[in-house]
């Protein structure tokens, strides 16, 4: 990524929480501790199902009066209906800002370069009154944008970016083992600690209760996390959803999102999991992308 560069992601979609319970809401559905999320600190977390299945997972940046959710646009209107099943008497209002807001990544060169900026991820600055921060998922994604759509191409003009095409971003994301896109073919397929949420900053395993976490934290707890969600490199013919992956004629995996991006949910201690190894699918064949976590 260059230090110049700005990726637009007309993909995201912005939700913002507020209200007297807006902090007690969130703290106890979702994943991460909200008692960090602060105008300094920005998290990554997610919602689960009741068993620990994954059913979304967003960013949560601190916003004055509230909270900004940056989610999948594909699955904005199904988290917005899902967070106003748990309101109940919350004192809380739910509003979409997707058409008021745009995310975009800058580079932490650039992001560096504003004052009072940090090289930590999640670290949270104000830029024209608009929140910047360093991705707390891995900072080898960049500083993230979450600005206001009047004030957008005045502050590309003010900080001298350039836009630059998103296939080079959603690369780099899926070399590091983070889907980002079709998430919503993972929903009650999968728990949420096999989409590496441990490894991503997803989860406070110290925080009190939340939807999915009795789950969550045995699996954790007794070391009964077999398989994860691993990045698909497709070496010929093509692959499909639910597409069972292959060693030797026995089945270590499953393909589980097929776009440019593919991921598959793999048995991690299968002994002959090699990533410099062919694999099989129904119609072709794949190779495992080793993520920036795994030893």
């Amino acid at each position: 990524m260059k230090k110049d560069q700005i990726f637009i992601l007309k993909d995201r979609g912005i939700l913002f929480i507020e209200g007297e319970d807006a902090k007690e809401f969130l703290q106890n559905i979702v994943t991460n501790d909200i008692n960090k999320v602060s105008n300094a600190y920005s998290c990554f977390s997610s919602l689960l199902t009741p068993q620990g299945k994954y059913l979304f997972d967003f960013i949560i940046v601190k916003k004055k009066g509230g909270y900004l959710i940056d989610c999948e646009l594909d699955q904005i209107e199904d988290l917005e209906k899902r967070l106003g099943i748990y309101k109940l008497n919350s004192k809380i209002e739910i509003s979409n800002l997707t058409n008021e807001f745009q995310v975009a990544v800058i580079s932490n060169e650039k992001f560096l370069s504003l004052e009072n900026s940090k090289d930590q991820e999640g670290y949270t600055i104000a830029f024209r009154d608009d929140p910047f921060f360093i991705d707390p998922r891995n900072k080898k994604l960049g500083a993230r944008v979450i600005i206001n759509l009047e004030k957008l191409y005045l502050s590309i003009k003010e900080l001298g970016l350039k836009s630059a095409e998103n296939k080079e971003y959603y690369f780099q994301s899926h070399k590091l083992g983070i889907p980002q896109m079709d998430n919503d073919k993972l929903q009650n397929k999968i728990f949420g600690i096999e989409c590496n949420f441990d490894e991503l900053n997803a989860i406070d395993f110290k925080k009190g209760c939340y939807v999915g976490q009795e789950n969550t934290a045995r699996i954790k707890l007794r070391n009964k996390l077999l398989k994860r969600l691993l990045p698909v490199q497709i070496i010929d013919g093509k692959i499909n959803i639910d597409d069972n992956i292959s060693s030797d004629d026995e089945n270590i995996g499953k393909i589980l999102i097929n776009n440019d991006y593919p991921f598959g949910l793999i048995k991690i201690k299968e002994k002959n999991l090699d990533f410099s190894k062919k694999y099989k699918c129904v119609s072709g064949s794949v190779k495992f992308i080793k993520p920036f976590w795994m030893n």
